[in-house]
């Protein structure tokens, strides 16, 4: 229960600003000028980032005991489910849905803003999530490294042995 609390607490924190919070500060969520039958497709990224993001919230809960939060980590390492095909679906779900805001909208400035946070991911992952996984996880997090790419998603799901 103290997981999927702070997990909960987490989601409104680290996603619902990224993705919610800030977009509204760039965009108000005004839809920018012209108009196009396209827009409505950059529902389909935004769909897909909600429930990419719920579900990896619920794997850390219940596969992870835990959270993704650094502060509440979880006891065990999270590979199921989506993270069968890719090590991130959570930052790749962030990126999908202010990609499909900016096309929703039209507004070019949730580009540059996708492009400023993917590099912050990527930053983040590759100095902070990497190294405290492999000391926290050694030889289970190193033969997960091996298998599941971090950013472009297996064809075929990983099943560890």
């Amino acid at each position: 229960m103290t997981a999927a609390a702070g997990a909960a607490a987490f989601f409104a924190l680290a996603p619902g600003v990224v993705a919610g919070l800030v977009p509204w500060w760039l965009t108000g969520w005004s839809v920018g000028p012209g108009s196009s039958p396209l827009r409505l497709s950059g529902a389909i990224p935004i769909a897909a980032g909600a429930l990419v993001l719920v579900h990896a919230f619920v794997r850390f809960v219940v596969e992870g005991a835990g959270t993704p939060a650094p502060v509440a980590p979880t006891e065990h390492l999270v590979v199921g489910g989506l993270y069968r095909y890719v090590r991130n679906p959570m930052y790749l779900a962030v990126l999908a849905c202010i990609l499909g805001q900016s096309i929703v909208l039209g507004r070019s400035v949730l580009l540059g803003y996708a492009s400023i946070v993917c590099l912050a991911f990527v930053a983040f992952v590759r100095w902070y999530e990497e190294p405290t996984l492999a000391r926290r996880y050694g030889a289970q997090y190193e033969a997960y490294r091996r298998a599941v790419p971090a950013w472009r998603p297996r064809l075929r799901p990983w099943t560890p042995t």
